[in-house]
């Protein structure tokens, strides 16, 4: 989406607030023992406070208001009331909605309890790798160098990227152009981002695979080779200097 008056910015800034906050409280209410449902449920339940629609289901169709993904689903987990939270499970929550005709679109994983299947260094390399790509974006700069940063320090860290799953633009729709910015570079992609846009900037950092698939129910995303995979997601707003992050309220980097 492309900012060009205030009334755009104050609508693209309020829905992402909303689906920033609706994020962070639904990690602090997650707990051992409860099911995906009844923490989806809640995070559904703040956002009709605000008068938000959730993005995935009024765009796909899909059953439920977030995304929530456990252990060795990648991505697009279906809350169910028959999977419960357990001590340790890898936890992924992704949070989009929509507001006044505005869309702002954010994630992160976590560890449910203590980490007693040592996933932290997954985890922190996923959020400190979104951390140095979103600070490297302004207006001019290829999208395929971030792809290729992304990649490289997952590399350094000892793991490896999610290649067909990518960030995207957002604001007036949940997928917008530049539609594939992906976590490694393609040297044949010239686009570059542009100043006064906004973009969903999202890492898929793996321990084990490189591609994502689609299982049986037509929404749930496992790894091809196995292993885990961490999601961390930003919108921001593109400048010529440093990006304003949109969806800050999340507090996924705290």
């Amino acid at each position: 989406m492309s900012i060009s008056n205030e009334s755009e910015l104050i609508g693209i800034k309020e829905i992402s607030e909303i689906v920033g906050l609706t994020l962070k409280r639904m990690r602090e209410y997650a707990k051992v023992g409860m099911s995906t449902q009844e923490l989806d449920e809640y995070g559904g339940e703040i956002l009709k406070s605000y008068g938000a629609k959730s993005a995935p289901y009024e765009t796909y169709g899909f059953p439920g208001y977030s995304c929530i993904s456990v252990n060795k689903e990648a991505a697009h987990g279906i809350p169910c009331s028959k999977k419960i939270l357990k001590e340790g499970d890898l936890i992924n929550i992704d949070v989009s909605a929509e507001l006044n005709g505005f869309w702002s679109d954010n994630g992160g994983s976590f560890v449910m309890g203590k980490d007693i299947h040592k996933h932290q260094p997954l985890i922190d390399a996923s959020k400190q790798i979104l951390h140095k790509a979103i600070h490297k974006i302004k207006g001019g700069v290829k999208i395929a160098d971030i792809g290729h940063l992304i990649e490289t320090e997952a590399k350094k860290s000892g793991f490896k990227v999610i290649k067909n799953l990518a960030g995207h633009g957002v604001g007036r729709s949940l997928h917008e152009k530049p539609e594939n910015i992906l976590n490694y570079r393609v040297k044949s992609n010239r686009e570059r981002f542009r100043k006064n846009t906004t973009v969903a900037i999202e890492t898929f950092i793996s321990t084990h695979s490189n591609q994502a698939i689609e299982l049986s129910d037509g929404w749930t995303l496992v790894g091809n080779r196995g292993g885990f995979v961490t999601q961390h997601e930003h919108t921001i707003l593109i400048t010529d200097g440093a990006p304003v992050i949109l969806t800050q309220a999340n507090e996924i980097w705290k």
